[in-house]
């Protein structure tokens, strides 16, 4: 419990404690103490185990103001003298105000304004606000700091805080949270940010882990950080240059990108820094009020190759940025191809901001094989499971002393972090095993996934049948459902109804059988916690055992992304292809799922070819979209209005693209040369235009001379066109033989 020094004594008084309106107290043992009257005048006490005490049900968040801006709305609880009647139980006050930082700056105090002054108050030489001493002032969720006294000279209407900030700038007081459970590895938030910042990744609200695989999710840590020290000391130094800064970090799932920034960021707020991790639904408006943070901040961006807009926003809120304290940008994704050029060319702005940003691609982190056996080791250990619902009847600690590491582990794929802690868990979850299984010696790397899955699939089955799930609904539809639900997500319930109702079991379900679906996947993974609003789940983490049970899903019933497509909006469109691409390069799938990405995508490539084109600069696996784009380009019987409207979902530059872009401009040219000749006058302008197209996009494939054959071509057509009517046809001369110079000097 938070109180004040001058309230409880020194550290080792025995006190007690007590809710009001309840009945009874109980003792508790002052922890910690600051000084009585200083600026750390708080306390921390330990309440002893009493049926009168009610601990809080939910975790604490710290937090402090960031910016400069006046205004911050808080509030506290507390038994002040105004409120208390004699021989009436001890009454409590709920307070309103505001937090200016500016005020009290200098004596590292806080100053609650409030709405509720206490002028007026009849106790001559008294203060209302006594007894409110050692009361909690939150911003919003954000435990802020702790009410001190009543500020001199403001007529009761303003009250001292010790900050937050002061009390953990203290070991003593770390130390003690630490010793009792409420340690702070999340460091402080910014109160001002905490609408756009994702509470999944604050250790503080992570919710216990319901299911085995949770235990491997990259925000816990179950495993402890090891390795990257060389790139950890160039992301400490870039940290240490004042101004702005970003970089990309890049490589496949699992490699530990997400580990890597939260390590970073647990090393940054130990020493004053704010780190934020902003939602996938972060307004721009909201991203752009990073331009008023005034102490140190890190932005995480994680999967930045699906998230342009806001990182659009950001670039914006770091131009506007004063650069009086470090403002950086770290992004996390899977490839550093298209996207990133894009992003970096969307402005002036961005090209300026980005062009000195550092990028990355992170390498396996259990590169030297002889080091594999003692990780494995250590994982297993760390991944001990007394935190699982049903399974603390085994002695797991014993399971993990008597592990032996799988004799290939020299293989490369254990050169994948992740690829090694799923193999010491699912080893682990072995031994539980009723039917035990024998890991044989030539047991690939790759299937591990499958194996976790099958554990998974004891919680799903068991909290299905708690439900009453089963056996009206066969598992395998509810394992239907957690594909749909991983493939095309839901903003909140009555989307998520409208998922099932496109699933052809449960379509015909009644409303409150599918909202028990929806029940059962928010037991399994919930939501993120402390969101007033929002998809009514969770995902099953790490992503690449979502993405392996969706493939799974897929390669059983291909029909299933057309029913989830019908109704689907353009997040959940999106969504779908970059799952689905990410799936279908699971090497266990040995290419498989490749052609069902290909087919979908042709068989809808009316209402996909936009999302088509967005997935394949952003997703790290884009050979079926690519495909499905080239097959698109030069099939003969695709209408020429059709190929328009996709040539006009194309970038202007894209390495990725750039091969089919040539393919489809050909196809169009041919088309437009074909009406021209039988109508000169009506197609002979449009087919200079889509002459003038292919010369860019060979030039842009190495094909200089065939690009400059079409140019020219164009040129005389639009040569004579200009002649006719130069004030119609002159500008687009002039482009045409700006493209014929710019391929002559390729040469």
């Amino acid at each position: 419990m938070l109180s004040s020094a001058h309230v409880t004594g020194a550290a080792g008084k025995r006190v007690k404690v007590f809710h009001p309106g309840a009945g009874g107290d109980a003792g508790g043992t002052v922890v910690w103490a600051g000084t009585p009257g200083g600026r750390d005048d708080a306390a921390l006490v330990l309440v002893d185990d009493s049926p009168h005490w009610q601990p809080p049900t939910l975790p604490v968040v710290w937090g402090r103001p960031d910016t400069k801006r006046p205004g911050t709305l808080c509030e506290t609880w507390g038994v002040p003298d105004e409120a208390q009647r004699k021989g009436r139980p001890v009454e409590a006050v709920q307070l309103g105000g505001e937090l200016n930082p500016g005020s009290g700056f200098v004596g590292n105090q806080y100053v609650m304004d409030l709405r509720t002054p206490g002028a007026g108050w009849p106790g001559a030489g008294t203060s209302p606000w006594g007894g409110l001493s050692g009361a909690a002032v939150f911003c919003d969720r954000y435990l802020t700091g702790v009410i001190a006294s009543d500020r001199a000279n403001s007529s009761h209407g303003r009250l001292n805080i010790v900050p937050a900030y002061v009390l953990h700038h203290d070991d003593a007081f770390r130390t003690a949270l630490a010793e009792h459970g409420g340690g702070h590895a999340g460091g402080l938030g910014a109160v001002e940010f905490q609408d756009i910042a994702d509470p999944t990744t604050h250790t503080a609200v992570r919710r216990a882990p319901v299911t085995p695989a949770a235990l491997l999710e990259a925000g816990r840590q179950t495993v402890p950080f090891h390795g990257r020290e060389d790139l950890l000391a160039d992301l400490q130094a870039w940290r240490g240059r004042g101004g702005f800064g970003a970089w990309l970090l890049h490589g496949p799932g699992g490699q530990g990108k997400t580990r890597l920034a939260h390590h970073l960021g647990h090393r940054l707020t130990a020493v004053g820094w704010t780190v934020l991790w902003p939602h996938s639904n972060a307004e721009a408006s909201q991203l752009l009020e990073v331009r008023r943070a005034a102490k140190p901040l890190l932005v995480v961006l994680d999967y930045a190759e699906t998230r342009p807009a806001q990182l659009a926003a950001l670039l914006d809120a770091a131009a506007e940025h004063p650069g009086t304290s470090p403002l950086k940008l770290l992004l996390l994704a899977r490839t550093a191809g298209d996207w990133w050029q894009q992003a970096r060319a969307a402005s002036r702005q961005a090209e300026e901001l980005l062009a000195t940003a550092r990028t990355r691609r992170l390498t396996p982190l259990e590169d030297d094989p002889n080091q594999r056996a003692g990780h494995y080791r250590d994982a297993a250990r760390a991944l001990a499971l007394p935190t699982i619902p049903g399974l603390a009847g085994h002695n797991w600690s014993a399971a993990a002393a008597d592990l032996q590491p799988p004799q290939r582990l020299g293989e490369g794929a254990y050169g994948n972090a992740l690829t090694l802690h799923m193999t010491a868990l699912a080893d682990l979850l072995d031994t539980a095993r009723s039917d035990p299984t024998n890991r044989t010696d030539d047991e690939d790397a790759q299937d591990v996934e499958d194996r976790l899955l099958d554990h998974e699939r004891r919680y799903w089955k068991a909290s299905a049948t708690t439900r009453g799930l089963t056996p009206v609904l066969s598992i395998t539809t509810l394992e239907t459902a957690l594909a749909a639900a991983h493939l095309a997500g839901a903003a909140d319930r009555d989307q998520a109804d409208l998922l099932w109702r496109r699933l052809p079991a449960l379509a015909d379900q009644p409303r409150d059988r599918r909202n028990t679906v929806t029940a059962w996947l928010t037991t399994l993974y919930p939501p993120t916690p402390a969101a007033p609003s929002g998809p009514p789940w969770g995902v099953l983490q790490p992503d690449r055992l979502a993405e392996r049970h969706t493939g799974r899903a897929l390669e059983a019933d291909p029909r299933l992304a057309d029913q989830l497509l019908d109704g689907a909006d353009d997040t959940q469109t999106e969504q779908l292809l970059t799952i689905y691409s990410r799936a279908a390069a699971h090497p266990v799938f040995q290419g498989r799922l490749d052609i069902h990405v290909t087919d979908l995508c042709i068989r809808h490539h009316r209402t996909l070819a936009a999302h088509i084109i967005i997935t394949t600069i952003r997703t790290d696996h884009p050979t079926p979209l690519t495909t499905a784009l080239d097959t698109l380009a030069t099939d003969p019987a695709i209408p020429l209005d059709t190929l328009n409207t996709l040539h006009g979902h194309f970038p202007r530059t894209s390495h990725r693209l750039a091969t089919t872009a040539a393919h489809l401009t050909h196809t169009l040219t041919g088309h437009y040369r074909t009406l021209a000749e039988a109508s000169p006058d009506a197609y002979l302008p449009d087919l200079a235009m889509s002459l003038n197209n292919l010369s860019n996009r060979l030039g842009g494939v190495g094909r200089r001379a065939e690009g400059l054959a079409a140019v020219e071509e164009a040129v005389a057509i639009r040569r004579t066109l200009a002649g006719a009517d130069p004030y119609l046809f002159g500008p687009a001369l002039q482009r045409s033989l700006e493209v014929a110079d710019w391929l002559k000097g390729l040469d």
